[in-house]
């Protein structure tokens, strides 16, 4: 595989082919389903408003905090493009003030603090490797993730937390894979004998280019290249994991690299990336990795805590898009262009599927200090493009070459 570089002008920044993966074509939806049939007026007399998951997400931030105590959580209805409330008790004007939002109210049990003080309770009894949860506001409870690892004293020590919850609060699933880092050792490795991937490109504090990657990749080699045993173009600035977060950024060594912001398809596909924003429950999702490509699927949880073998983490997006070692730190974003998260770690993979966890970008960038790209889209949240733009469908064969600054490492 070739890649086209100009010195002191333009980086390269794709991975090489993942030996082994045979090429698959993946063929992207255009836009999310139409919604069918008419919409539930709601007890506003209006009905609930289509809108874009960003757009979603914006909302979500602004009625959690007007609902207080009445606010149970909320998740994007990808088909019929709807944001769904969940409203604790029957207070009649709590539904009002939602579906006035353009929102639709759900009455349910539990608190979004309620199930946030479950959360802290799962990490004091429960803190186990091989263990994850975040909340899951479609069932209104939290949603327990144990790996095959889990068993024997470990099981009953789970089980015995999640019972101390009450019912109806928590509930536990098996996962046939093992939680970990989607690190790599061997072919095709870019620092410290590991092979990761790029997230996104950003100016950094002090105007200068980087990029984002995953923490775990950041705190295994401080030097990054872009070929295996090539000579390095970055250098790990701030990395943090374990803890609260698995990212980390990387500072070209060249300070005249002109960094695209956007991510490649593969075949010389690209999507522009103009923004930062949040994730929501529900919204469809791309991720791209030099190990498996391009491949998508959907937010299942927010705010999740993943206990890895090397320790926990926390704040992470959970989502059920597969991924494989080598993909660290690969990037996740929408259709409309928005950076979500960074690939973090997970069970299972492209063939069995899994269980996958994100680094949050705003938080990131905010914790680094970078914008994303040349500052225009700089890391603030919601964004509000509609997700209706064009994912092309991309020959993948384990990670495409970039020839714009624009591709994942790894």
């Amino acid at each position: 595989m070739s890649h086209r570089r100009i010195p002191k002008r333009k980086a390269v920044l794709a991975g090489a082919g993942a030996v082994g993966i045979a090429a698959a074509a993946i063929l992207l939806p255009h836009a999310n389903a139409s919604q069918s049939g008419s919409d539930t007026q709601s007890q506003a007399g209006q009905a609930p408003r289509k809108m874009s998951a960003a757009s979603a997400a914006e909302l979500v931030s602004q009625l959690g905090k007007k609902l207080g105590e009445a606010y149970g959580g909320a998740y994007y209805d990808a088909e019929k493009q709807q944001l769904v409330v969940n409203v604790v008790g029957d207070s009649n004007n709590v539904a009002v003030e939602v579906n006035k939002a353009g929102a639709v109210a759900r009455s349910v049990e539990n608190s979004a603090g309620e199930l946030k003080s479950a959360a802290s309770t799962l990490a004091a009894k429960a803190t186990i490797p091989g263990t994850a949860w975040a909340v899951d506001p479609k069932t209104n409870q939290i949603l327990v993730t144990a790996d095959r690892t889990v068993s024997g004293g470990r099981w009953d020590r789970l089980e015995a937390a999640v019972k101390s919850l009450g019912d109806g609060v928590a509930r536990i699933q098996k996962s046939t894979g093992e939680f970990k880092p989607f690190l790599e050792g061997g072919d095709a490795i870019f620092g410290g004998g590991a092979r990761c991937s790029l997230g996104f490109n950003v100016t950094t504090q002090d105007g200068s280019p980087g990029f984002l990657t995953a923490g775990h990749c950041g705190v295994a080699a401080e030097k990054w290249s872009e070929d295996a045993n090539g000579q390095p173009i970055g250098t790990v600035q701030e990395a943090t994991f374990p803890g609260n977060g698995d990212f980390a950024l990387v500072k070209y060594d060249d300070p005249a690299t002109q960094a695209a912001s956007s991510v490649d398809l593969g075949n010389g596909q690209t999507v522009a990336i103009t923004q930062a924003a949040e994730a929501a429950v529900g919204q469809q999702v791309f991720r791209m990795g030099s190990t498996t490509g391009l491949k998508d699927g959907s937010v299942t949880g927010l705010n999740a805590t993943v206990n890895y073998p090397e320790g926990t983490v926390s704040g992470l997006i959970q989502t059920d898009v597969c991924a494989e070692p080598g993909d660290s730190g690969g990037s996740l974003f929408t259709r409309d262009g928005s950076a979500i998260g960074l690939t973090s770690g997970g069970s299972g993979d492209c063939t069995a599927g899994g269980e996958t966890f994100f680094q949050p970008v705003t938080t990131a960038l905010a914790a680094v200090g970078a914008q994303i790209g040349d500052g225009g889209g700089a890391g603030n949240g919601a964004g509000g493009g509609q997700d209706d733009g064009q994912v092309g469908g991309a020959d993948q064969n384990g990670g495409g070459a970039a020839d714009d600054g624009a591709g994942q490492k790894g």
